[in-house]
C-alpha cells in the first residue's frame, strides 16, 4: 500500500510540473469532460458566481466473505464465536444533491441520500435469512471555498455538517422474533451531527486534468442509542485523460480509514453475531477505480453529464470478523446551468 502511495505522489508532482509549463492558458475550468472528477469524489470542484447544478448519483456497492485483519475467515470460523454469521451485503446509496455559487470564491451544496441496504446471514442451524432496511440518510451542507487559484490550478476548502435526519432504530424479522433491533451496519444514518472537513487540488493542462482530496468525518457527542460511530478519514487522487471536448477517462486511487464505535446500543447483543459489536466496526480499505465522463455540448444536453466509475479493493485490513468489500459501481448524472 505505501509503494501505491508513493508512486501517487510521484506522478501528482509530474502533473504539478505540466501545469506550471502551461499556465497560459484560461485558468482551471470546470466546463470540459474532465472538469469533474470521478463520479464517486464529492466536493470536487467549485462553480463560478450565480451557476447553480443539480445532481443524482446511484452508488451499488457488494460485500461478501469475512475478513480479520488481511486474512479471510470462513462462514463456519465465524459461526465457531458467534450464532449468526453475515455472509453477504448489497447497498444502494442514492444521492441527490445542488450546488450554488453565490460568487466566485464561494460554493453551496446540499446532499440528500436515501438508502436500500440488504444483509444475508446464515445461523449455527443452517438457517439462512435476510434482513432489510431502507429510507432517508443523514444530509450533509457543504461550502466549497476557494483559497487559490493560479494557472490552471486550485485549491478549496471543504466545510461541511451533517445533520442526523437517518434513522438508527431499524427494525428487522430475524429468527429472533419480528421487529428485532438490527445492527450497526443496517442503520441508516449517524444519529449525530458530523463535521465534514476537508481541502481539496485540482490541476489541467489542455488534455490531461487530476486531483486530490482528503475529507474527514467528525462525530459529535452520542445518538439517542447511547453510542457514536468511529470518526473517519478518507484520501484520493485521481488523473483524467480528454478523449474530445465530451467524453474523458479517469484512474483514481481512494484510501478509506474508518474507527470502531464508541459507546454500545444497549438493545443489541454483541455475542449474537459480529455486527452487533462496536469493537469490530472500524478498518482500512485502498481501492482503485476506473471512470468516464460524457459531457453534452450542444442541443438539450448542454450542461448535462453522464458519469461511471467502477472501484475495486486492492487492500482491505479490517477489525473483524466483518464483510469485506467487492466492489463499488457509482453511476449519475448532473446538469449545470
Amino acid at each position: 500500500m505505501h509503494r501505491c502511495l508513493l508512486v501517487l505522489c510521484a506522478v501528482v508532482l509530474l502533473f504539478v510540473k505540466e501545469a506550471q509549463a502551461h499556465e497560459a492558458g484560461a485558468g482551471w475550468s470546470s466546463a470540459r469532460p474532465d472538469g469533474h472528477a470521478p463520479i464517486g469524489v464529492m466536493g470536487d470542484h467549485s462553480h463560478k458566481a450565480g451557476d447553480w447544478m443539480a445532481s443524482y448519483r446511484l452508488g451499488v456497492m457488494s460485500m461478501g466473505g469475512n475478513q480479520t485483519g488481511t486474512a479471510s475467515e470462513s462462514v463456519d470460523e465465524v459461526l465457531a464465536d458467534y450464532p449468526v454469521a453475515p455472509t453477504g451485503m448489497t447497498t444502494f446509496m442514492n444521492m441527490f444533491g445542488v450546488m450554488f455559487a453565490p460568487n466566485s470564491r464561494i460554493t453551496l451544496s446540499a446532499m440528500l441520500p436515501y438508502t436500500i441496504k440488504d444483509m444475508d446471514h446464515l445461523t449455527r442451524m443452517d438457517q439462512a435469512f435476510t434482513t432489510k432496511t431502507d429510507g432517508i440518510g443523514d444530509v450533509s451542507l457543504t461550502a466549497l471555498i476557494v483559497l487559490k487559484r493560479w494557472g490552471r490550478q486550485q485549491v478549496h476548502l471543504n466545510l461541511g455538517i451533517s445533520a442526523p435526519t437517518g434513522s438508527v432504530t431499524e427494525t428487522g424479522d430475524t429468527p429472533a422474533g419480528p421487529d428485532t433491533p438490527l445492527p450497526y451496519p443496517m442503520q441508516l444514518g449517524s444519529g449525530t451531527w458530523d463535521l465534514l472537513p476537508g481541502v481539496t487540488y485540482l490541476g489541467q493542462t489542455d488534455w490531461w486534468s487530476w486531483g486530490g482530496q482528503a475529507t474527514g468525518i467528525v462525530r459529535l457527542g452520542e445518538n439517542d442509542q447511547d453510542y457514536r460511530l468511529g470518526n473517519a478519514f478518507n484520501t484520493t487522487a485521481w488523473g483524467a485523460r480528454r478523449i474530445s471536448h465530451a467524453i474523458s477517462t479517469s484512474l483514481r486511487l481512494a484510501l478509506a480509514s474508518w474507527g470502531n464505535i464508541h459507546g454500545a446500543d444497549p438493545s443489541l447483543n454483541p455475542a449474537m453475531v459480529p455486527t452487533a459489536d462496536p469493537d469490530l466496526r472500524g478498518g482500512t480499505r485502498l481501492s482503485i477505480g476506473l471512470g468516464v465522463n460524457l459531457l453534452g455540448t450542444g442541443g438539450f444536453v448542454k450542461g448535462q453529464r453522464l458519469a461511471a466509475e467502477f472501484l475495486v479493493p486492492v487492500y482491505q485490513d479490517l477489525d473483524g470478523p466483518q464483510l469485506k468489500t467487492d466492489w463499488v459501481l457509482i453511476g449519475g448524472w448532473q446538469y449545470a446551468w
